[in-house]
């Protein structure tokens, strides 16, 4: 496909985090313009987040032009650095990570298992790309490729996805940049200028050490202070209960007052998946955002249903369930306290899932089981970054924390 730019008057968005940001050509620029990416200014990055840190209001579209700006940044390096790039090839990996997230549902993370429990946002963001492939007059055939790791040139598709890409280093400096977090900056300049191409696989030049260190310690600590962040937990599994309750009622024939698009998935079960071809799920789910949701919590806030209007006022009003994290699950006996203070006070048993509940959360700054960050020594040996960090050898930066929490609400009291 000819990515042509003759007669392209170039198109800038001034970014908080990076300054300027060029669209270097039409075809990008018909990509943004699109309704589907346009969607994405409605989506927030984070979530619930900013009931923790106010500034956290930023949206999947900020994080997908900024990450596009990092591709063309490294793409320029790889250049520099001997690397044979074609326009269109650059075109394909700017395509790739502009729409890695197009799939991403209302509140990003949140309720990536209660809109369509089937699937990861990944494979809608493939689904969508496949259909803009055939709805647009150009082709998108080398960006799926680039998207799926199928292309020849696998640093391409390692720049977009891989423990080191350039999605993960724009979502740490803007997520860092809004919460206002300054453990999560990371020098993505650095990182950047270091990357190389090894027989066909990316890399990062022994130098850059310090500055990979650097940004494997950030995304834990951005997980645990930002994404894993206590009251961020409660906050998204009121969120999931509370669609959980609207699809129940409305699965029992009761009315529930939503938006158009929003109703369509309260009509749909938690075991139903969607056909491959299914266009009008596809174009459902593509005017669903953040606004759909929260319109229709502020309309059930005086619904006779009591479990759903109380959900609505205590998320609408942040008056959050109260939430217990331990190294260790919480025992059904500890849980039964707190259903049992429940019932005291006139609820009835059957609620109670929805108010009080256990879970457990994640973090994994590095996982060894993925595809490694490779160090290229200056004697050209290539090595995993923990072999070739001294700091990294410590197993707690490697290995993968599991903590449990409990959520309940605070005017139970605290139990034992």
């Amino acid at each position: 496909m000819p990515v042509n730019l003759t007669h392209f008057k170039k198109k800038i968005f001034n970014d908080p985090v990076y300054g300027f940001i060029t669209i270097p050509d039409a075809n990008t620029l018909k990509l943004i313009e699109h309704p589907w990416f346009q969607r994405l200014r409605r989506i927030r990055q984070l979530g619930m987040t900013d009931l923790v840190y106010p500034g956290a209001h930023h949206s999947r579209f900020h994080h997908a032009l900024g990450a596009m700006h990092l591709m063309g940044l490294a793409i320029e390096n790889l250049r520099g650095k001997g690397q044979e790039i074609s326009e269109q090839e650059a075109f394909g990996a700017r395509a790739a990570i502009l729409l890695h997230d197009i799939g991403h549902g209302p509140f990003s993370h949140a309720l990536e298992k209660s809109i369509l429990p089937g699937l990861k946002h990944e494979e809608l963001s493939l689904r969508m790309m496949h259909e803009l492939n055939r709805e647009l007059a150009f082709e998108l055939d080398l960006c799926l490729k680039i998207f799926t790791g199928n292309y020849q040139k696998q640093f391409l598709h390692q720049l977009v996805s891989s423990q080191l890409d350039v999605d993960r280093l724009d979502y740490l400096n803007r997520d860092s940049f809004y919460t206002g977090v300054t453990e999560g900056t990371v020098g993505f300049d650095r990182i950047i200028k270091m990357m190389d191409v090894i027989d066909g696989q990316l890399v990062i030049e022994e130098k850059g050490i310090y500055s990979v260190e650097k940004f494997i310690l950030a995304r834990r600590f951005m997980y645990w202070q930002v994404y894993l962040h206590k009251t961020v937990i409660s906050a998204e599994n009121m969120l999931v209960n509370l669609l959980k309750r609207a699809r129940v009622l409305t699965a029992q024939g009761q009315q529930v007052p939503a938006s158009r698009n929003l109703k369509y998935f309260l009509r749909k079960g938690l075991d139903w998946t969607p056909e491959a071809g299914d266009m009008e799920t596809l174009e459902a789910y593509a005017g669903l955002d953040d606004y759909d949701i929260f319109a229709s919590a502020k309309e059930w806030l005086n619904h006779s249903d009591k479990i759903l209007s109380e959900l609505s006022h205590r998320l609408i009003n942040r008056q959050l369930l109260r939430i217990r994290i331990e190294n260790m699950p919480f025992t059904d006996e500890m849980v039964n306290r707190y259903k049992e203070r429940w019932q005291a006070k006139g609820n009835k048993k059957e609620d109670a899932e929805y108010f009080i509940f256990t879970g457990e959360i994640q973090n994994s700054a590095y996982r060894v089981d993925e595809e490694k960050i490779n160090v290229c020594l200056k004697s050209g040996k290539v090595l995993d970054i923990r072999e070739a960090s001294e700091q990294l050898r410590l197993s707690v930066l490697t290995e993968s924390t599991k903590k449990y929490f409990l959520c309940y609400p605070k005017e139970l009291g605290e139990t034992n």
